[in-house]
C-alpha cells in the first residue's frame, strides 16, 4: 500500500490530478487521429513510404524553427493561459480537417497543410506542457509527476491505436479525425479548473527571457550536452515508430488497420510499464543510467528488425518501448532536475527540439530508405547507430557528469511560492 502511494503520490496534488485527467482523454484521441491519419496517407498515396514520410516532415519541421521561441514565451508568460490558447487551436485544426475527410474531397495536400499548422501550434505547446509540470507540483514531487505524465501519454498511446483500427475498420477515417477534434476541450476545461494560488511559480520571470541566453546557461553545464546529444542522435535515427509500424504492417507483414494498431499498442503497452517504473525515482539519474538506457534501445531496436512474425514483433516492440521510454525519462529527468526553473522553459525547449526536431529529416531519411532497401533495414541501421552512440556515451560520459554551479545562473535563481495543500 505504501509502494501504491509513492507510485501515485503526484496525483495528490489537486492541480496535476485535473491536468492529467484532461490529457488522458485528449492524448488518447491524438493517437486515434495519428492512427487514422497515418492510414489515410498511405490510402491516398498507394502506400508511399515517402509521401508517409514528407508528411511527418511538415508536421514537425516548425519544431525545428519555432520551439526555442515556444520555450521563451513559457519563461516569459502565464503557460496556463498559453496551454489554454493552444489547445483550443488544436481542436479547431483537427475539426477542419475532419470535416474535410468526412466530406470527401480531402487530397494529400490538405493533410500537409494540417500537419504543418498542428507542428506550428506543437511548437509552442509541448515545451509549454512539459515545463508547466514542475509549477504544478514543485521540485520535489518532478521525477514522480513527469513519470506519471509518460504513464498516461503511454496509457493513450496503448488504448488510442487499438481504438482507431476498431473504428477505422467500421466508420472511416473522418469521425475519428472530428472525436480528437472534440478531446481538445477535455485539456481546456482542466487547465481552467486549476487553482493558480496552488501553483509553484518563479517569484518574478525574466523581462526578455532571450533564447540565446538560455543557450549559453545550457553550453555552460556539460552535465545537460550529453542526454541532449543521446536525444538528437536516437530522435533521428531510432524513433522513427510512427513511419515504421505502418510500412511494417502493410509491406512486410500484409495485415489491416487493426494489425498497425496492435503493433503500435505493443510499443506503447512496453512504454506504460517503463513509466511506472520510473514513478520511484526520487533524484537526478545519473549519466550512467541515460546512456545504459539509450544502449538497451539500440539493442532492441536492432533485434525488432529481424522479427519473423507478427506476434514476435509485438514482444520486440513491447521490449523496445520499455527501453525506449527508460531512456526519454532518464534524459528528461536528468535535464529538467539539473535546470535553473527561471531558464527551464528555454531549456525544456531546446530538449523538445532536439527531441521531435530531428524527426522530419529521420522522417525523410526513413521514408526513402524504407522504400529502396525496405522497412527492416531501417530497423536495424537505427538500432546499431543508436547502439554505437550509447557505447560512445559510455566512454565520454565522465567528462559531462560536473555538476551545477552558482556561476552556472548569472540570474538569480527562481524560488518556488509557497502554496497551500491541496
Amino acid at each position: 500500500m505504501k509502494t501504491l502511494r509513492r507510485t501515485f503520490q503526484s496525483l495528490s496534488v489537486r492541480n496535476f490530478r485535473l491536468f492529467v485527467f484532461g490529457q488522458l482523454l485528449s492524448v488518447t484521441c491524438t493517437w486515434m487521429m495519428v492512427i487514422a491519419q497515418d492510414w489515410l496517407v498511405l490510402e491516398l498515396s498507394g502506400n508511399s513510404g515517402t509521401a508517409l514520410g514528407t508528411v511527418t516532415a511538415m508536421q514537425f519541421t516548425p519544431v525545428l524553427l519555432l520551439t526555442l521561441y515556444g520555450g521563451r514565451l513559457a519563461d516569459r508568460y502565464d503557460k496556463r493561459r498559453i496551454l489554454i490558447l493552444a489547445n483550443l487551436t488544436l481542436g479547431v485544426l483537427a475539426l477542419a480537417l475532419g470535416l474535410w475527410v468526412v466530406l470527401g474531397t480531402v487530397q494529400l495536400w490538405h493533410i500537409w497543410l494540417f500537419a504543418l499548422a498542428l507542428g506550428t501550434v506543437n511548437s509552442v505547446e509541448a515545451p509549454t506542457r512539459i515545463s508547466f509540470v514542475s509549477e504544478m507540483v514543485g521540485s520535489e514531487l518532478l521525477p514522480n509527476a513527469s513519470a506519471m505524465s509518460a504513464a498516461y501519454f503511454n496509457v493513450a498511446r496503448v488504448v488510442g491505436p487499438a481504438v482507431a483500427g476498431l473504428l477505422i475498420a467500421r466508420l472511416d477515417v473522418g469521425p475519428v479525425v472530428l472525436i480528437n477534434a472534440l478531446s481538445y476541450l477535455a485539456t481546456v476545461v482542466s487547465v481552467v479548473l486549476m487553482r493558480p494560488a496552488e501553483l509553484h511559480r518563479p517569484t518574478a520571470r525574466p523581462r526578455k527571457a532571450r533564447v540565446v541566453d538560455g543557450l549559453r546557461y545550457i553550453g555552460r553545464r556539460p552535465d545537460l550536452v550529453l542526454p541532449m546529444a543521446l536525444v538528437g542522435v536516437l530522435g533521428l535515427v531510432g524513433f522513427n515508430f510512427q513511419l515504421t509500424l505502418p510500412l511494417l504492417a502493410k509491406t512486410e507483414f500484409h495485415t489491416d488497420s487493426t494489425a498497425f494498431g496492435l503493433l503500435s499498442s505493443s510499443l506503447a503497452a512496453g512504454s506504460l510499464l517503463a513509466a511506472f517504473a520510473t514513478t520511484a525515482r526520487r533524484g537526478r539519474p545519473t549519466a550512467l543510467v541515460v546512456a545504459g538506457s539509450a544502449l538497451a534501445f539500440g539493442a532492441l531496436e536492432a533485434v525488432t528488425g529481424l522479427a519473423p512474425t507478427l506476434p514476435v514483433a509485438c514482444l520486440l516492440l513491447a521490449l523496445t518501448g520499455f527501453a525506449m521510454m527508460y531512456f526519454a525519462q532518464a534524459s528528461n529527468h536528468r535535464i529538467q532536475l539539473g535546470s535553473d526553473p527561471q531558464y527551464r522553459g528555454r531549456v525544456m525547449a531546446l530538449y523538445t527540439l532536439i527531441f521531435q526536431g530531428s524527426t522530419p529529416l529521420g522522417a525523410v531519411l526513413t521514408g526513402w530508405l524504407s522504400e529502396h532497401w525496405g522497412v527492416r533495414w531501417v530497423l536495424y541501421g537505427g538500432g546499431l547507430i543508436s547502439l554505437t552512440a550509447a557505447a560512445t556515451a559510455l566512454v565520454t560520459g565522465p567528462r559531462f557528469t560536473r555538476p551545477a554551479t552558482p556561476e552556472d545562473s548569472p540570474e538569480p535563481s527562481a524560488r518556488p511560492v509557497n502554496s497551500p495543500a491541496s
